[in-house]
């Protein structure tokens, strides 16, 4: 059983940055792959970025060079730097874990950002 508590979010500008955490309620380095998604009004809900156990990263091309995924194992948080933000990135931000057989979602946080 993993519990996900995600803090962060807001509105912003275009331009501006945010932070976004997660922290769960267990070791993360016993979870294989956390992410962060995200759903905007009307749209499916898509992979913004991601981090394994190991430290990989990966991430939705439309976010590639502006967002960071990074990891603090000793807070059992991963965070989500988003910098240079555009309206396009307003949406509910939603924390997902991964471990084998079985994920678990956090709940969302708004991000507004305005032109």
């Amino acid at each position: 059983q993993v519990q996900l508590v995600v803090s962060g979010g807001g509105l912003v500008q275009a331009g501006g940055s945010l932070r976004l955490s997660c922290a769960a309620s267990r070791s993360i380095l016993s979870i294989n792959y956390m992410a962060w998604y995200r759903q905007a009004p009307g749209k499916q809900r898509e992979l913004v970025a991601g981090i394994t156990s190991g430290g990989t990263t990966n991430y939705a091309d439309s976010v590639k060079g502006r967002f960071t995924i990074s990891r603090d194992n000793a807070k059992n948080t991963v965070y989500l730097q988003m910098n240079i933000l555009k309206p396009e990135d307003t949406a509910v931000y939603i924390c997902n874990a991964l471990i084998p057989g079985r994920q678990y979602w956090g709940q969302g946080t708004q991000v507004t950002v305005s032109s």
